[in-house]
Formats: structure tokens, C-alpha cells, sequence
């Protein structure tokens, strides 16, 4: 299979409260909007990804499905996101995985996870080598 492209799609309770959430809280650019003009479908830029929020669904548990945003200052984040008034389901902590996140909700309980990672955790780190050398470097 070769993915050309792909986003995660949205179905929620409310079209109208989750696209100002995911807009006007989160502050996620819009990639493009669609249909409807008075309900657009509406996509969002979400990092590397893309994120569609459309359609509708009849109310529902909280879903199997949780965002992974990475941030800059995840403390900052859910402090500005609780102000704003949006769900917190727990403050920022170091996870033993050596990531700091925070949980929030959306308007439909969809979880999603706040991470910063640490300018010393591996992710931050190429751990290619280059012609055998373990230390990363091309001399």
C-alpha cells in the first residue's frame, strides 16, 4: 500500500461546538472548510497530520480514540486550555517514558493528550549512524 496522504475524521455529537473547539480554543489553522456553508465541513491543520471535523453522530461514550498533540510548553497550554474552560482530566507530569504530558477533553469527551518532549529525550536525538560511526557524526 502506498499512503499518499491522511487525516484522522471527526464525527461529532455538535458539528457546530467541536469545529469552534478545535478552532477558536485549540486555535488549530484551517486547512480548508466544505459543504455546507452555514455547517462546513471543516479541516484542520494538525501538525504533520490533518484532522476533519464533519458530519454528526448521535451522542456517545467517551470514544476509543485520543489525540497526541506535541507542544511547546505543555504547562502553559493546559493552563490557558482550562481558562478557556475546556475539560482538564490531569495536569502535566513527567511520564516514566521521560515525556511530559497533560490530559484535556473535547466538547464530545474525546481525550487529548498535551506532550512536550524534554530537549534531552531521544526523540530530539537522530540516532542514526553514518558509516559504522556510533557517535552520529559524518567525519
Amino acid at each position: 500500500m502506498d499512503i499518499l496522504s491522511s487525516r484522522i475524521l471527526l464525527r461529532p455529537a455538535d458539528l457546530v461546538r467541536s469545529r469552534d473547539f478545535y478552532r477558536d480554543v485549540l486555535g488549530l489553522a484551517v486547512h480548508r472548510e466544505f459543504g455546507d456553508p452555514e455547517r462546513p465541513g471543516t479541516v484542520f491543520f494538525l501538525g504533520n497530520g490533518l484532522l476533519e471535523v464533519s458530519g454528526s453522530s448521535e451522542p456517545f461514550e467517551v470514544p476509543p480514540l485520543s489525540l497526541w498533540l506535541q507542544v511547546r510548553d505543555v504547562r502553559a497550554e493546559y493552563a490557558r486550555l482550562r481558562e478557556a474552560g475546556t475539560e482538564g482530566l490531569r495536569e502535566a507530569r513527567l511520564e516514566p517514558w521521560g515525556l511530559w504530558e497533560a490530559w484535556i477533553a473535547d466538547p464530545d469527551g474525546v481525550r487529548i493528550v498535551l506532550v512536550q518532549i524534554p530537549d534531552d529525550h531521544p526523540l530530539r536525538r537522530d540516532q542514526r549512524t553514518f558509516r559504522g560511526d556510533s557517535t552520529g557524526s559524518e567525519s
